[in-house]
């Protein structure tokens, strides 16, 4: 009988431990130790909610809500941190523009920085493309978005060199980070990037730009018709965000974004899609959750002391 329960109660107790671990629900890590760093280490801004508008923090609060902004994730994105906030200035310059901001922090035990892009990181070429990065990223925006057909042609590449030469990738370079989140069971990174739900207002003006420098001798129906429906199009495109993680380096970017329920406060649009990135992190080691709780044991094998105490009372007499 005693055997019968000692088994019974320590089977009770990895039973317990065991649906324990199995009712714990997957974990969500997020950035922990967030810094801001880079050779352009003060050229950030951060955005906290209030209400359905993300409001830029007064410059002297900026670092202590550095952390506190990183909160959200795809179903409810909240503030964000803007990385190289003034490359769309009229007075950055082309010396500017080999400066960097980072974000740097530790997920799910690993360090990981997120950065602002410099010129030369559009003007190398990119893997085994063939093709810069900048080449690359602006023929994926056309393709994603239905213009798949103008990639390579006269037009296509117009387009390209007015957005190169008027500003354009400067004004892709500022990254806003509203999250950095891991999967525990998997390891997925997911960072959030606020933009435009509708970018077309941000590539539109190169398209124009592109159109009135062909001389008046060009036929111009074809783009005529191109600029209309660019016009009459929700385009989406985020900004870029370089990160380096266990050793890599790369870009994150998306053509697809999810309405965010918020707007910046001063100009009523920006801030209004979260674009969605990932990597594939790794595996973050559990500790916590390996054994069942010590004190479920201890007190599973104290009731069995009692009943055997019990059991050796009633022998005696």
């Amino acid at each position: 009988m005693k055997k019968t329960i000692h088994a019974i109660v320590i089977g009770s107790a990895v039973a317990m431990g065991v649906g324990a671990i199995a009712a714990s629900p997957a974990q969500a890590g997020s950035l922990t130790s967030a810094t801001i760093g880079g050779t352009a280490a003060n050229d950030y801004l951060v955005y906290d909610v209030n209400g359905t508008n993300t409001v830029a923090v007064d410059q002297n609060l900026k670092s202590a809500n550095i952390q506190k902004v990183l909160d959200g994730n795809a179903a409810s994105p909240t503030g964000n941190i803007e990385l190289r906030a003034s490359t769309e200035k009229s007075t950055f310059t082309a010396n500017d523009f080999t400066q960097n901001t980072t974000l740097s922090g530790t997920i799910g035990g690993e360090a990981i920085t997120l950065s602002s892009l410099t010129v030369s990181d559009w003007t190398s070429l990119y893997k085994d493309t063939g093709k810069t990065f900048g080449e690359y990223w602006f023929s994926q925006a056309l393709d994603k978005n239905g213009f798949g057909s103008l990639v390579g042609t006269s037009i296509g590449t117009g387009f390209f060199n007015a957005f190169k030469n008027n500003g354009g990738f400067q004004k892709f370079s500022d990254p806003n980070i509203s999250y950095v989140n891991q999967d525990d069971q998997t390891g997925l990174v997911s960072i959030g990037l606020a933009g435009h739900f509708n970018a077309t207002p941000l590539l539109l003006p190169y398209f124009n730009i592109y159109v009135n420098s062909l001389p008046n001798s060009t036929p111009k129906t074809t783009v005529k018709n191109l600029q209309t429906q660019l016009e009459s199009k929700t385009i989406q495109a985020s900004e870029i965000v370089k990160y380096t993680y266990n050793g890599k380096t790369d870009y994150l970017f998306s053509f697809y974004a999810t309405q965010s329920g918020l707007t910046e406060k001063s100009d009523g649009i920006s801030h209004s899609g979260n674009y969605e990135v990932t990597f594939q992190g790794l595996v973050p080691i559990k500790t916590s959750q390996a054994v069942p709780e010590p004190s479920i044991v201890l007190g599973l094998l104290g009731v069995a002391g009692m009943f055997t105490a019990q059991r050796k009372f009633k022998k005696s007499f």
